[in-house]
């Protein structure tokens, strides 16, 4: 193998890759990153059996070949390199690779690229486009609310549902659920019901950058697996086994209380409540006062105390559509679904001091967030 390739592509590629790459696995190999001609391009691959990201940059290929180089060596070396262009050659027998930049020359031991796992190149015919901009902002609304505790697997995915030209992501962790619908460009053919890793979502989420660029996904039969494809880069992901919780029963009917409040104005005050609650268990309470008349200005008043550093107390102004309640929430919780809310206003829609939130963005029906309420004390 040589070949000649910009160190700013070089170094781009390998950063797209290097988050797929194991940390700790017994399988030496999965420590290095495949580096492959491909087609007058350049191919990086990384993955740890899980989750696999695959980076296409642009090269002067002169001669074809791959093998795999230890990743933090090799991509710490790259963005240390003095020259815009940086040469690899590898020498086959020894698996050594040469990397000249400038006045640096350097010698790698790499590991030869059949030991590295076969990454998939599913069929692309039939893949469902979803829009860059939209579906990360789909995944920054869900993914979140997922679980990080590993003896309830299904809930560290979010599931995803596509049926003709609606898309529908949700994620739970037992004390919260966000649910965000999406509309397709164009209808699929057949149902997919899957529970995508949230890791492989962030992933996705981070190397989508060009928001013209349509994402494609693919999930080939009896694989167990979901690609995605952007523009240079593939990201394959195991898909989660099991069968994930009937969401719908945990979203209220109904609510005896809805409050109507600049969405700005309530994260700033959870913001402020949170340096206090986050001393103990993270408890902040909201007393939403019932207004005088019909759709009459009223308040919410926001407030944590902790023993050790003191208590703290806002108050927001409000539209009270209903009678007040006094209610306990998890402020962190609270804070991260406002944080995802891009409409200026925001619904909270409450029943008893006892029974689960719904927030809602005023004027977007397509996401909705339930927070479990925590006891008063």
């Amino acid at each position: 193998m040589k070949v000649t390739v910009l160190q700013e592509n070089l170094a781009r590629g390998l950063n797209t890759v290097l988050r797929a790459v194991s940390s700790r696995s017994t399988l030496p190999v999965l420590s290095n990153i495949l580096i492959a001609t491909d087609e007058g391009r350049l191919r990086l691959s990384a993955t740890n059996l899980e989750l696999g990201i695959t980076c296409w940059i642009p090269a002067r290929i002169d001669e074809n070949g791959s093998t795999t180089v230890p990743s933090r060596t090799f991509s710490d070396l790259v963005n240390t390199l003095p020259g815009d262009q940086v040469q690899l050659a590898l020498e086959v027998k020894t698996q050594n690779l040469h990397v000249k930049s400038g006045s640096s020359n350097n010698d790698i031991k790499c590991i030869d690229a059949q030991e590295f796992p076969p990454m998939p190149t599913p069929e692309m015919k039939d893949a469902v486009q979803l829009n860059v901009a939209d579906f990360k902002e789909m995944i920054q609304q869900v993914v979140f609310a997922s679980s990080t505790d590993e003896a309830r697997p299904v809930l560290m995915g979010v599931l995803m549902n596509v049926e003709k030209d609606k898309v529908t992501m949700a994620a739970a962790d037992g004390f919260r659920l966000s649910v965000r619908k999406g509309q397709l460009a164009h209808a699929v053919k057949d149902t997919l019901n899957i529970i995508i890793p949230s890791r492989a979502l962030n992933e996705l989420a981070r190397v989508a950058h060009d928001p013209e660029e349509p994402i494609y996904m693919v999930v080939p039969k009896q694989r167990g697996q979901v690609l995605f494809r952007v523009k240079d880069v593939e990201v394959v992901s195991q898909l989660i086994e099991g069968t994930f919780p009937d969401y719908h029963q945990i979203i209220p009917r109904n609510y005896k209380s809805r409050t109507l409040v600049a969405t700005a104005a309530l994260l700033k005050a959870c913001k402020q409540a949170e340096i206090f609650a986050r001393e103990g268990s993270n408890v902040a309470r909201l007393d939403i006062k019932q207004s005088n008349g019909d759709m009459q200005p009223s308040e919410v008043e926001i407030s944590a105390t902790s023993e050790e550093t003191g208590k703290n107390e806002t108050i927001v102004e409000a539209t009270v559509d209903g009678s007040g309640v006094l209610i306990a929430f998890n402020v962190k919780f609270l804070r991260e679904a406002l944080e995802v809310i891009k409409t200026p206003n925001v619904a909270l829609e409450t029943t008893a001091q006892n029974a689960p939130g719904v927030i809602r963005p005023v004027g977007d029906d397509n996401f909705l967030h339930v927070i479990m309420p925590m006891h008063l004390g």
